[in-house]
This record gives structure tokens, sequence and C-alpha cells, in this order.
């Protein structure tokens, strides 16, 4: 389908008509991204509670989808796969439960996790690199997963040392980003609106 320079693309007017909208109200952006500013730095500073706090949430949102898995577990018991949904829940809901009990030990488990998640990924990209390296471009998938690998090993290898830290450093890291892209965006938009 060719269009003339003339017909506007379908749904151009909606994307100006919502940034119309979203340019209104960045200072909204601004404020939530200074909120993230400050609770990145603070997460900073307090590392230890703040991968203490993330370890609880997890483990609060584990056991809440545990619950939710049992009680759908229930509710289906003449489907062949009860058994599955039952052990399932259960198992989530002991890992919320162990986690709210023991964040500390939660924070090693999932720190671990992330190394070999990290490790696995890399490993992944660089073979996917290999398998296509005659490609233009590829080389940024290879440079992709050789830092992937090395944070994965890095984390992996101070395990379980550095579990009381890792997962507050990231979450430090992501509100601050978060929080500086909210400031930029509302910036932008309210140079938009201007």
């Amino acid at each position: 389908m060719t269009t003339s320079p003339n017909v506007p693309l379908p749904g151009k007017e909606d994307l100006a008509a919502t940034l119309n909208m979203l340019s209104a109200r960045w200072g909204w952006f601004v404020a939530l991204g200074a909120v993230l500013v400050v609770l990145g730095a603070l997460a900073s500073i307090y590392v230890l509670s703040a991968t203490l706090v993330s370890v609880l949430y997890v483990g609060i949102l584990m056991l809440i989808a545990g619950a939710g898995q049992l009680v759908h577990a229930w509710r289906v018991k003449n489907w062949s796969g009860f058994l599955f949904w039952s052990a399932s829940g259960l198992l989530y809901a002991g890992a919320g439960a162990l986690a709210i009990a023991n964040p500390s030990a939660g924070a090693a488990l999932l720190t671990l996790l992330l190394g070999a998640t990290l490790i696995a990924s890399g490993a992944l990209r660089l073979w996917l690199w290999f398998n296509n390296r005659s490609q233009s471009g590829w080389q940024w998938i290879a440079l992709s997963g050789l830092i992937t690998l090395a944070a994965g090993v890095l984390i992996a290898a101070g395990w379980p040392g550095n579990s009381l830290w890792v997962l507050g450093l990231l979450l430090a890291i992501d509100l601050f980003f978060q929080g500086w892209t909210l400031v930029f965006l509302g910036f932008a938009l309210r140079r938009r609106r201007q």
C-alpha cells in the first residue's frame, strides 16, 4: 500500500492528540521523575535496606500468586492439571513465605538466580552472534553478550557475599535512571507545548 505525501497516515492525528494531552501534564512527569531520582539516591545510600525491601516485595507477590494458583487449582479439581496447579501454587506460596520469613536467604537465592540468568542470556547472545557473525552490525550483539556474561560471572563469583547489596544497587540504579528519563520526558513535553 502506497500513500501520497499529502495523505496523513492513519493514527497520526491520534498521536498528536495524545502528545498534546501529555504536554498539558508535563509537570507530573517531572514531579514523578524527581521522586524516583530521590528514591534511587536513598536506595543507593541504604543498599542493604533496599535489597531487603525488594526481597520482601517479591516474597509478598509470590505468596499472593501461590494463593491464587491454589484457589484456581481447587476450583478446577476435575481438570487433569489439578496436581500441577496445586504443586505450583504450594511452591510459589512456600518460596514467598520463606522470602518473607528470611529476607537475607531470599536475597541470596534471588542474587544467584540473577547471576545465572545473566550468564545464560550472555551466552545465548554470543551464540547468536557466532552463528550470524558475517552479517553487518552483529558485533553489537557480541558486545552486549560479553557485557551481560561478564556481569553474570561477576555476580556469581561474588555470591553469597554480594547478595545483600547487589539487588539493592540494581534497584537504586533502575530508580535513578527511570527518574531522570521521566524528568527529561517532562521537559521535552513542556518544550513541545510552548
